[in-house]
């Protein structure tokens, strides 16, 4: 599991009954949280009569919210709520995430430098000043990454898990993986010498490596051999366990202990770890390649060789071997160079959180079915046609017994004469078998593959190629713009008509992550909805010209004006009748446009909630300007993902949900699509949603007018959180539907939870 949206980030990650009473949400009590805070961005703010909406002061950057974000999941990994194997999962998502950090954002501001940008970003920072500032904050997070290292490493020995050096094993252990070194890794390693007749050698990136210093027996001169450590799945995971019980070995310490093996006859003096991290921003020109494909197959050849933005080092290197990794490498080595305590690569600990101790883990989650879904055996397409649209919130509810039940019964459903569908990121298994039935069950089958989605080029490329090999009509989207919208769109001959249904998601059609993020989605077959998706598909595969919708908003010409025009909208109601609202449920708000027009619509006395995951340039509680803003950010068990938009529009209210955060790359060089949730049943539990989370007091984080965070903290330690409490919800909806099987039960048992709730809050 990754907290982030390689996602584009993500996106890995990796990553609390009617009867009894659940533990609803108490009054918020915002008190301190352990969690040393960044310096703010800037502690005092214009006063009221002299604020300008483009004072750079007033916007917080980009890179640091984001940065401040890793410091909120780090703080998981400490607070001792949270069990203690779950706890190790939160310090590996941060070091996985602070890779790529380095590959995409750091990567993204050097090519800045090289190229002699200057300008300044909209909170007034050059790239320059961007990378000094996420130097220093980079360093903070891993000294408190050490910290916490050091003090899981403790609490895991008094549950008898070890992570231990070789050097403290008894003899007999020793020689037990020594032999498994001969056998397993020793015909796997190739030392490369580093001398003037051996030039440097390629290091791949975040590829861990061995600096060997070794001399001749009683010789003077000494020379120098990388090691490449070969962690990989076909070789050997990076902990490697010792005999049968939870005690483990890094795969570098067992060959920093066996070198002689290697360099039979020589002197060892130093063995030394370190790993370099390249850049991931690689962007051939389109005009150079006869096809987007041949263009993705470039850009991961040239990232292979991509260059070097980060070299880690081990604590103690020698600075005459530190100096001379940097200066071969072409790094600064005051900015580029950073000294790592204890273990390299703290990603790997991912291996050590999936231990199979149940008490250490969060209580186990399995996703129950839709209740609509769960006791109607019927074909799906019946189910929808009859009751309407249905609302899908993963991971409290399956995802394999609902989207990809959708999709597999399309394939095999003789009435269904089409299938359409964008794919950004996705899994060998149920979809792209079921695309392939359809196509061989001789319907017409058409897919965009998104090439460009970061990190799953190679994954993409072989899914599209497998695609084509079974007739499927394969697209790669329109040129300039990257397809992140999550959409099925199935056409079928419902009796002497033509009908057409769809799902639109806000997660990605990938069963992993399906049980890893909250996502949302909605299976229906308005008609309105459907010809403007119609339309859509016929944008993304021809030459049509981008319409204009009837209900969706689709990036990147539809959505960011009808969200400004909204924004307008709610601020002349609120100035008209009052009791204005605008609640943004989102991952990141880095749009400078959508910031602006909140900032108006605070200003003006709008009520203006956001939540929040990551990035967020707006600034809560600036007097004169957003006293009627706030910011909370969900940090939980699972990543949250969905995207949900709220206008009270006096009394007319409007809900849209759909595939968009709130970036300029989204809404204007993106293909997304947010679609309306009109039916009164499914907004209650869109606002079931909004309202648990903006009165969670165990998982949120309340952002503070300087751009800190403060988490809340409840008045009883047994309060779960936000997550929990919808694990709850989901599961007494399954039990009630399977029970009583009423039409109207998932709107009466969601007004119960809005009553306690709203009982609780008052």
């Amino acid at each position: 599991m990754t907290f982030t949206d390689t996602t584009d980030a993500q996106d890995s990650a990796t990553p609390r009954s009617m009867d009894p009473e659940p533990n609803e949400p108490k009054a918020m009590d915002s008190g301190p949280s352990d969690l040393n805070q960044p310096e703010p961005e800037s502690a005092t703010a214009p006063a009221a009569e002299e604020i300008d909406l483009d004072d750079p002061a007033l916007y917080l950057n980009r890179e640091l919210t984001w940065l401040a974000f890793n410091r909120r999941v780090l703080h998981e990994g400490e607070d001792p709520r949270t069990p203690l194997l779950e706890r190790v999962k939160f310090l590996a998502i941060v070091s996985n995430n602070l890779d790529e950090f380095f590959m995409k954002r750091i990567g993204g501001l050097k090519q800045q430098l090289a190229a002699g940008v200057h300008s300044r970003t909209i909170d007034g920072r050059t790239p320059e000043q961007q990378l000094a500032e996420c130097r220093e904050v980079i360093a903070q997070i891993q000294d408190d990454q050490m910290r916490l290292f050091n003090s899981l490493m403790e609490e895991l020995e008094a549950q008898d898990i070890r992570l231990v050096s070789i050097s403290a094993l008894p003899d007999d252990a020793r020689e037990r993986l020594r032999e498994h070194f001969r056998t397993n890794i020793f015909p796997m390693i190739t030392p490369l010498a580093m001398d003037p007749t051996h030039p440097f050698p390629f290091i791949s990136n975040l590829a861990l490596n061995l600096l060997v210093r070794l001399r001749y027996p009683g010789g003077n001169e000494t020379y120098l051999a990388r090691i490449k450590v070969p962690v990989s799945k076909d070789v050997s995971k990076r902990l490697i366990q010792v005999d049968d019980v939870n005690t483990f070995v890094t795969l570098d310490d067992l060959i920093k202990h066996n070198l002689d093996m290697l360099f039979p006859g020589m002197e060892i003096e130093s063995c030394e770890l370190f790993r370099v991290t390249r850049n991931a921003i690689v962007e051939p020109e389109a005009e150079a390649a006869n096809d987007l494909l041949e263009m993705i197959e470039t850009e991961l050849r040239e990232r292979h060789f991509a260059p070097i933005v980060r070299l880690e080092v081990q604590a103690g290197m020698d600075p005459v071997h530190r100096g001379m990794l940097a200066a071969e490498l072409g790094l600064n080595e005051a900015e580029d160079v950073f000294e790592v305590a204890g273990m390299i690569a703290k990603r790997d600990l991912f291996e050590l959180a999936g231990l199979n101790q149940p008490e250490l883990h969060d209580k186990t989650h399995r996703p129950g079915d839709h209740p609509l879904l769960a006791n109607d055996r019927r074909n799906i397409f019946h189910v929808i046609r009859e009751n309407g649209p249905l609302l899908l919130q993963h991971p409290y509810e399956s995802f394999s017994t609902t989207v990809e039940r959708f999709l597999s019964t399309a394939a095999k459903d003789p009435k269904v004469l089409a299938i359409k569908m964008t794919l950004y990121r996705t899994s060998a298994g149920a979809i792209l078998d079921a695309l392939i039935a359809a196509a061989r069950n001789g319907k017409q089958v058409a897919v965009l593959v998104e090439l460009k989605a970061r990190f799953d080029e190679a994954a993409n490329i072989g899914w599209a190629r497998r695609l084509e090999s079974e007739g499927i009509h394969v697209t790669y989207g329109v040129m300039g713009l990257k397809t992140h919208s999550k959409l099925i769109f199935v056409v079928r001959r419902d009796y002497a008509q033509l009908r057409r249904y769809y799902h639109i998601g806000t997660g990605n059609y990938h069963s992993g992550t399906a049980k890893l993020y909250t996502d949302l989605g909605m299976l229906g077959c308005d008609e309105d909805i459907a010809q403007d998706l119609t339309e859509l598909f016929n944008y993304l595969t021809g030459y049509s010209p981008p319409p204009s919708y009837r209900k969706i908003l689709a990036a990147p010409y539809t959505l960011k004006p009808g969200i400004l025009s909204r924004i307008q909208r709610e601020i002349e109601h609120h100035q008209r009748d009052g009791g204005g609202l605008i609640q943004m449920k989102m991952n990141a708000l880095e749009d400078p446009d959508i910031t602006r027009a909140l900032y108006k619509a605070s200003r003006a006395g709008v009520k203006v909630d956001l939540i929040v995951r990551d990035t967020c340039r707006y600034r809560p509680g600036v007097p004169g300007l957003s006293e009627t803003g706030r910011v909370v950010s969900i940090v939980g068990r699972f990543l949250e993902h969905a995207r949900i938009l709220y206008f009270r529009n006096g009394g007319e209210e409007e809900y849209y949900f759909g595939s968009a955060d709130m970036m300029r790359r989204n809404l204007e060089s993106r293909v997304e699509v947010h679609a309306p949730v009109e039916s009164p049943e499914l907004r209650q539990e869109l606002r079931l949603i909004l309202d648990v989370q903006l009165a969670d007091t165990r998982s949120a984080w309340d952002m503070q007018p300087d751009g800190t965070y403060v988490q809340r903290q409840p008045a009883d330690e047994n309060t779960k959180g936000a997550q929990e409490l919808l694990i709850q919800v989901a599961e007494k909806r399954l039990a009630a539907a399977a029970k009583h099987k009423e039409k109207n039960l998932r709107s009466r048992l969601l007004s119960h939870f809005e009553r306690r709730l709203a009982a609780n809050q008052g």
